[in-house]
């Protein structure tokens, strides 16, 4: 909750719990996050703590200001107690007072927040999976044979006293949110009734599940947002010994929540704190990290609290003397709880009228996540979030890092043949264009010597090579990044497609490599215009002040997040392709229109034709429309892997072409 004003709410609603007029208590008796506390000490887990805000009721708090934390810590001298907590501050937050005033942060687990820009199923289909999805709806049709779902707003309970014993009854017995067992059990009648006489309690609903008989199996508290846009879970409490509850109940009730916060044209669901796994399950896709603050005596606060990355010696002059700019500099602050009105948007044109969500850190977990479960891809666990940017297909990448990493003038080496626009955008950006030719007969031998004699800022190699479809030797390219001064850049557009590893799982091991990926081939994605850049953090951090915020959309976030969950499906479409290239390139190798099919690790054959320029007009007479690469490498063209079909359409052109 983002206002103050309901956080002294929530303060309230703990003193009735307490039973006093001030919210002090020891640390223990809140029952969350006691092994934490205790690992400061026993005697700071017993201590009387002067509780700073509605622990442990509320949702994360804005962070106090320092007139704030004077006036906190003279009410904890006039009360005589000698230690205080300020809980559930998001690490997003400026905690540069709390520092100053002598806290110290104690991690706590992280928040949960649903979010549902559309309809629900569609929503959670792109986290949890189709199969998931299926099982959650079976399983909540099941759940609604068995009870019924309620709403009661708080200003009501008086007129239904059964819902308010039974839900203090459950919560004694659950003791939380995630059901890890009984603790003083903070809802008790009087924090109840509190809750309902405040000014939260407008906007606060008891929801109770009830079976035919009345009995009351699950009960949970819902607050809606001060922005009008989303629901908090204050609580969610599920009697465990009942059957109704077995197999995946709470989570059928949580799915009730989701459906009716769609159909009230609300944005979110935010789900209290807890294991972001357990969260992920849930169909969480927004993870805020926070952290409990305490002043107690003994403990001493460390002077340096969390920073952006360095940005790397790599990045041009201009590009390390100034900031990530505007909107994207806060990209870690989440905004769905408040009220934004910083943005100049228009506001009566529904959610496409805001700007694309900045922090894609869950998307890019999921991503990295599922990447590392893909062969050829050992030591990319060894990545975090911070060595990856998302950007606007692969070439934006390799337009940003040219950017952020050269000034006019700088080398920029190319090993044709390859891909045309690295050399383009280096001319555009008045870089000097060094070309160190591949050799060999498969073209695909790496000149490590002419590209270190060349001494150039950036080397841009292409593996999987396009347009040819080799690859390059990897003691070769680990001599380059090892032995050479300037950046490396490897474009693996078409890794997927082969057999031999990945580098990406090296990039935390050279502050000189980067990678580059896409979901616009394996993954199938090229409408969503999505690619990677797997980079030292001080490489990324360059790129970002570089970067044109909010290029990657919510419509080509929610694309790749669905495609993500679909990793299985794209290995066999993968499989798919690697067959139909052995198929193809057979039937190539004896066309006698063909001279020689070059050997291929990605989704494309580059093939020597007899009679070039004859057979594409031919090709294209015939409406097959190849790449015709004969400048890169002579008499070529290369040939996308498409169906059967097509497959067959072309090797029928081809032959009608002599």
């Amino acid at each position: 909750m983002r206002r103050t004003a309901d956080i002294d709410a929530l303060q309230h609603v703990l003193c009735a719990a307490l039973g006093s007029r001030e919210p002090v208590c020891s640390l223990a008796r809140l029952g969350e996050d006691t092994e934490a506390f205790a690992a400061l000490g026993r005697a700071v887990l017993d201590r009387p703590t002067l509780i700073g805000g509605g622990a442990p009721y509320a949702p994360s708090r804005p962070a106090p200001s320092r007139r704030d934390l004077d006036e906190l810590v003279r009410r904890a001298k006039a009360l005589e107690v000698p230690q205080v907590l300020v809980p559930q501050v998001r690490r997003s937050d400026d905690t540069g007072p709390l520092r100053e005033a002598g806290f110290v942060p104690v991690a706590c687990a992280v928040e949960g927040v649903v979010r549902l820009p559309g309809d629900a199923d569609d929503a959670l289909r792109t986290r949890l999976g189709p199969h998931r999805l299926r099982d959650l709806r079976r399983r909540h049709d099941e759940a609604a044979r068995e009870v019924g779902w309620a709403r009661i707003p708080l200003g009501d309970l008086d007129a239904s006293p059964w819902a308010r014993e039974a839900f203090t009854a459950l919560h004694r017995r659950d003791g939380g949110p995630d059901g890890a067992g009984a603790h003083d059990g903070p809802y008790g009648a009087a924090a109840l009734d509190a809750l309902a006489r405040g000014p939260l309690g407008k906007r606060t609903e008891m929801c109770v599940s009830r079976r035919r008989d009345g009995a009351v199996v699950h009960a949970a508290l819902l607050t809606a947002s001060h922005n009008g846009r989303g629901v908090y879970l204050l609580s969610h409490a599920v009697d465990h010994e009942e059957p109704a509850t077995r197999d995946g109940f709470a989570a059928a009730c949580l799915y009730e929540v989701y459906l009716g916060a769609r159909r009230s044209g609300l944005d979110w669901v935010h789900l209290g704190r807890g294991d972001a796994a357990h969260l992920r399950r849930l169909g969480a896709d927004l993870f805020v990290p926070g952290d409990h603050w305490l002043c107690a005596p003994g403990l001493t606060p460390s002077p340096d609290g969390a920073r952006e990355a360095a940005v790397t010696a790599f990045a041009a002059p201009p590009v390390a003397a100034v900031p990530v700019p505007g909107p994207a500099r806060f990209r870690r602050q989440p905004r769905f709880d408040l009220v934004d009105l910083s943005s100049n948007t228009h506001p009566f044109l529904g959610a496409g009228s805001r700007y694309p969500e900045l922090d894609t850190t869950e998307l890019a977990t999921a991503y990295l996540t599922a990447l590392g479960q893909w062969p050829g891809h050992a030591g990319l666990g060894e990545l975090s979030t911070d060595h990856l940017l998302f950007t606007s297909g692969a070439v934006d990448g390799a337009a940003l890092l040219l950017t952020a990493l050269t000034s006019p003038g700088d080398r920029v080496c190319v090993t044709s043949p390859t891909f045309p626009l690295y050399e383009h955008f280096a001319r555009v950006q008045r870089l000097s264009v060094v070309d160190v030719p591949l050799r060999g007969d498969d073209v695909s031998d790496l000149d490590v010597d002419g590209i270190l004699a060349a001494g150039p800022r950036v080397t841009v190699l292409c593996d999987p090579n396009n347009p040819v479809g080799t690859r390059l030797d990897e003691a070769r390219v680990r001599a380059l990044v090892e032995r050479g001064s300037g950046l490396v850049v490897i474009d693996e557009a078409y890794v997927e497609f082969s057999v031999k590893p990945s580098y990406a799982g090296l990039v935390g091991r050279y502050d000189n490599l980067v990678v580059l990926r896409t979901l616009s081939k394996a993954w199938g994605l090229a409408g969503a215009r999505c690619g990677v850049v797997l980079a030292p953090p001080g490489v990324v951090e360059a790129l970002r002040r570089v970067q044109v915020p909010f290029g990657f959309t919510d419509a080509s976030q929610h694309a790749v997040r669905d495609r993500l969950t679909r990793a299985e499906e794209v290995l066999a479409g993968v499989r798919r392709v690697r067959a139909e290239r052995e198929r193809m390139a057979a039937a190539l190798a004896e066309h006698p229109a063909v001279d020689r099919v070059f050997p291929s690790e990605a989704n494309f054959l580059l093939v020597r034709l007899h009679q070039h320029e004859q057979v594409l007009d031919r090709l294209h007479g015939a409406g097959i429309l190849v790449a015709d690469t004969g400048r890169a490498v002579p008499d070529t063209c290369r040939v996308s892997l498409g169906d059967r079909q097509a497959g067959d359409a072309f090797l029928e052109a081809l032959s009608a072409a002599l």
